[in-house]
């Protein structure tokens, strides 16, 4: 997954190329989680007010930490959950270029054509929640689809906030704080359905 735009640089944030071994894979697409969360958070609190800005920043930044923590220390179950085909092959690199591919026309659109810049993170909302359902299709992951119909929903909100008047600042609030903090979510909700915590199991 590639992110950029105007209202701030999504770019260099990719879930291509992340993984090499089979073994890891669901632990690097919560790592993948994490990272578009925080993103998400971190660039879209740029277009609210300082004193919100600063406080979503510093949130955000404090429940990534602590969620990759988490990852770390839970990193071998969440491996051994992973173990399969590999999860990052051609039908993965599919999605992934079906993705890109959205978002560069999408957002072509919306900044030369349509010349409404607020828009840019309602469309990356609802591209990477629409490509979830791709990957929940080709790894058989049905939470996947839970994942992708909140993101498409939240992104959707945003374009509704805008239609009817909203401010850009609404518009980031909702699609692009309300995405990370979605992702956020699923990340930690993943973690606690690993498997049951035991007191042996710690960072490797």
């Amino acid at each position: 997954m590639i992110l950029a735009g105007p209202q701030g640089d999504y770019s260099g944030v990719g879930s291509a190329g992340i993984a090499r071994n089979a073994a890891t894979g669901q632990f690097t697409g919560l790592l993948i989680g994490l990272v578009f969360g925080l993103v998400f958070v971190e660039v879209s609190s740029g277009d609210l007010p300082v004193n919100w800005s600063f406080g979503l920043r510093a949130a955000g930044v404090m429940i990534a930490v602590m969620l990759f923590v988490g990852l770390l220390w839970r990193r071998r179950l969440l491996d051994q959950a992973g173990q399969r085909a590999d999860r990052f092959n051609r039908r993965y690199w599919a999605v992934v270029a079906v993705e890109v591919v959205a978002l560069l026309v999408g957002l072509a659109i919306i900044k030369r054509v349509l010349d409404a810049d607020r828009f840019i993170v309602t469309w990356i909302a609802v591209v990477v929640g629409v490509h979830f359902f791709g990957l929940g299709a080709i790894w058989r992951d049905k939470r996947l689809y839970q994942v992708g119909t909140v993101l498409t929903l939240i992104g959707l909100a945003g374009f509704v906030i805008g239609a009817v008047g909203g401010s850009a600042a609404a518009i980031a609030l909702v699609s692009g704080v309300g995405s990370g903090a979605a992702l956020f979510v699923g990340v930690g909700l993943t973690l606690l359905a690993a498997q049951p915590w035991s007191t042996g199991d710690g960072p490797h």
